[in-house]
């Protein structure tokens, strides 16, 4: 079930591509790599409870993840109209454990409940850490960590973050930030 999932994501990523840029040229032709990445960050994260991906796009990583973490909840972000309601589709089409905000994160942040915590938060190459990161603090829960998937093994610092695990992936790195246990 797992791999037809997989697949079926990997055939309706490529159909929507043609008419929507959903992924540039180059993780088209190395879809299988960066799905593999994917599921490789799944391995090291073991992603469970509420987890929160900011700039879906494309679902990369968040809908391989999605697939092999079934314990998890992904709340995908995404702010572009287009590429919102392919992952709505997606979500629907693989019956995934997926809720799909469309809209920035900021304001998708301030619609939240207001008990809601996230034990993981995930994003691939998306602008500056240091510029969205420190936003999510009040919605992570205590332990919980942020893993950017990205091409350099460099974190910056950030106030109410640790600095955890980076792990060399094929494509780049998963570079991991931690809220300290015992922190509210």
């Amino acid at each position: 079930m797992r791999d037809e999932r997989l697949e079926l994501y990997k055939r309706l990523l490529l159909q929507w591509n043609e008419k929507v840029n959903l992924i540039g040229p180059e993780a088209r032709e190395h879809l299988d790599d960066h799905i593999a990445e994917a599921l490789e960050g799944a391995r090291l994260l073991h992603p469970e409870g509420n987890v929160l991906d900011f700039g879906s796009g494309g679902g990369l990583p968040a809908i391989p993840m999605a697939i092999v973490s079934p314990e998890a909840r992904f709340h995908l972000v995404e702010a572009d109209q287009k590429k919102w309601a392919f992952l709505k589709h997606v979500v629907r089409e693989c019956a995934l454990n997926a809720q799909v905000h469309g809209d920035r994160l900021a304001r998708v942040l301030t619609r939240l409940p207001s008990d809601l915590r996230f034990q993981l938060a995930t994003s691939r190459a998306v602008g500056y850490p240091e510029e969205w990161v420190g936003s999510l603090r009040p919605f992570l829960a205590p332990g919980a960590r942020v893993a950017l998937f990205q091409g350099s093994a460099d974190l910056p610092h950030l106030d109410g973050f640790e600095r955890g695990d980076v792990f060399p992936l094929s494509r780049g790195f998963l570079a991991t930030l931690t809220v300290p246990r015992g922190t509210a």
